[in-house]
């Protein structure tokens, strides 16, 4: 499918971000995760972002693809330029290409409702943290981070045994930060924000309204 232009991203539409490593290859137990939890999200109705790329990406934006249906939505990709070319997704209906990995993620959290946190390394690390953070100092919205499978877990174990202990944050800082081991338990959460965000929660808003993109 040909990518549409950007100004097809309607603002007000419901979206699931999706980050994860570009080196799991499909038949992966991990791939086939990523995948199920993609064909739930599109077959509810709900738009997912992802980087565009391969690996994790590539298995949200096929899962989407597959269960979409006749639903309106969207896979959005938001792809980088790196020294040694990435390749991209086929299965983007919405692209957008970036030079600059800070430019990237400010553009991910402004279009993020729920932010989902597959297996990954350095660059999903940096963008789970980059994340909570804006959401600590309340630069974004409060919405549910989802660490899928046991990767995370000790990552979360750390944070609480050393800087939450040392005062370095509150223990409210994790309260959006959600462990699960499959795609059902993820659905569980997604749908409840979408429902919070459908209600007008006061703790459920826009980013693409509060993020300022200058």
């Amino acid at each position: 499918m040909k990518p549409k232009s950007r100004s097809a991203v309607i603002k007000k539409h419901f979206r699931v971000t999706i980050f994860g490593s570009a080196r799991i290859k499909k038949g992966d137990p991990r791939y086939k995760l990523i995948y199920s939890l993609a064909k739930k999200i599109a077959a509810e109705g709900i738009d997912i972002v992802t980087g565009g790329g391969p690996g994790l990406m590539d298995a949200a934006s096929r899962g989407h693809h597959a269960g979409r249906g006749k639903n309106y939505v969207n896979t959005i990709g938001l792809t980088i330029h790196l020294p040694k070319e990435q390749k991209q997704s086929y299965h983007l209906d919405i692209k957008k290409d970036f030079s600059r990995f800070s430019r990237r993620l400010d553009n991910f959290m402004s279009l993020s409702n729920v932010v989902v946190v597959a297996p990954g390394g350095i660059g999903t690390l940096l963008e789970f943290l980059y994340t909570l953070q804006l959401m600590q100092v309340g630069f974004t919205c409060d919405i549910p981070i989802i660490l899928m499978g046991g990767a995370w877990k000790d990552l979360v174990r750390w944070i609480k045994n050393d800087p939450m202990k040392k005062g370095f944050l509150d223990k409210n800082d994790l309260d959006p930060v959600f462990i699960v081991n499959n795609s059902t338990d993820a659905m569980k959460i997604i749908r409840k924000a979408r429902k919070e965000y459908q209600n007008k929660n006061k703790n459920i808003c826009l980013n693409i309204r509060k993020y300022k993109i200058k």
